[in-house]
């Protein structure tokens, strides 16, 4: 039997890399990873000698914003799945870079579930969009269910509302097998510094190694959020494209710890070996509207694939710190 293939759209992300990690060890599948030429590919350090020789993984170069080269990569990798994790995926970027942010995140999804459609039309293709669609939820209609009505908070969110659509679409339009999953607030290890929990991880580690004074800027901390591990997030993933799901399927996944950005913040502080950190608001890191209530039912998809999150929302926290704490030992870093 011929070995699978999988391509990852971002593997250098957070996601994308812990998703390769996971497949490494738990399939034979040949991986193929798309990434921007500019992409830094820290996160990607542990697969070095996969990389080198090939073996096991290969990365080819493309771009959602350049038709070309999202040919030339699904041509070369000719998957068997496809996990679409590539995108603008800051929510807080997106408020002064919105037409940039609809033209990866909506047109890029297009421009690669258009090319899978043709070159290889019986790809199980994994469409990565996100609890943000949903946005401001009333009470009464928490926790979130996959019907809940859209009402995104921000161009992102907007830009997240077209990937859903336009996977589902790719479905109904053409008998693609496209998956799309709406996965609330997932960290850990390799998250990027322009999210809250990792900012805060990474100011406090900087406040240990005595590169700042001893406060943390924040943002609104009182937005209710659902937190998952991003080592939970990807065997989800690879469960969305083994389990015999119907084509054109959309599901909610998250964690099973709920509790406020405040809330989280405070966890990170008592982790910390620093006793008197102070919090300061800083108003460049507040939205102009902004998600809250961000609590998901995940009972469909757990019933559809028997997962489950296992990693403790303290043991994720813990994760994330030490990370931030073993980058600045080695590397230079800037605050922002």
């Amino acid at each position: 039997m011929a070995i699978k293939r999988a391509l990852i759209t971002g593997i250098s992300g957070m996601v994308g890399s812990h998703l390769a990690d996971y497949l490494l060890e738990n399939t034979d599948w040949q991986i193929y990873g798309m990434t921007r030429w500019r992409s830094p590919l820290d996160n990607l350090a542990q697969l070095t000698e996969e990389i080198n020789t090939g073996e096991r993984v290969k990365l080819l170069y493309g771009d959602l914003e350049d038709e070309i080269s999202i040919n030339h990569v699904v041509k070369e990798s000719m998957p068997d799945f496809v996990f679409h994790l590539a995108a603008q995926s800051f929510p807080q970027t997106s408020f002064t870079a919105p037409l940039n942010t609809f033209d990866v995140n909506i047109s890029g999804t297009y421009r690669l579930l258009n090319s899978i459609q043709e070159f290889t039309p019986n790809a199980i293709v994994h469409v990565c969009s996100s609890s943000e669609v949903f946005g401001r939820v009333p009470k009464e209609l928490v926790p979130i269910k996959e019907n809940t009505p859209f009402h995104p908070a921000s161009p992102y969110a907007i830009s997240k509302v077209g990937t859903d659509l336009i996977g589902r679409y790719f479905a109904e339009a053409f008998g693609l097998k496209t998956i799309t999953t709406r996965m609330f607030t997932h960290t850990g290890p390799r998250r990027g510094d322009v999210f809250a929990e990792s900012s805060f991880a990474k100011q406090i580690a900087m406040i240990e190694a005595g590169l700042l004074p001893p406060i943390i800027k924040v943002g609104n901390l009182d937005s209710m959020r659902t937190f998952a591990d991003v080592r939970d997030a990807v065997v989800a993933y690879y469960l969305a494209v083994t389990s015999n799901l119907n084509p054109g399927s959309v599901f909610n996944i998250g964690g099973t710890h709920s509790c406020t950005v405040g809330e989280m913040l405070q966890k990170l502080i008592a982790l910390s070996s620093v006793d008197s950190i102070k919090i300061e608001l800083d108003p460049t890191r507040i939205r102009p509207i902004d998600a809250d209530l961000q609590i998901p039912d995940t009972s469909a998809f757990r019933s559809a694939t028997n997962w489950k999150p296992v990693i403790s929302f303290e043991t994720t926290m813990s994760d994330l710190l030490h990370y931030w704490r073993v980058k600045i030992m080695h590397f230079p870093v800037i605050q922002r």
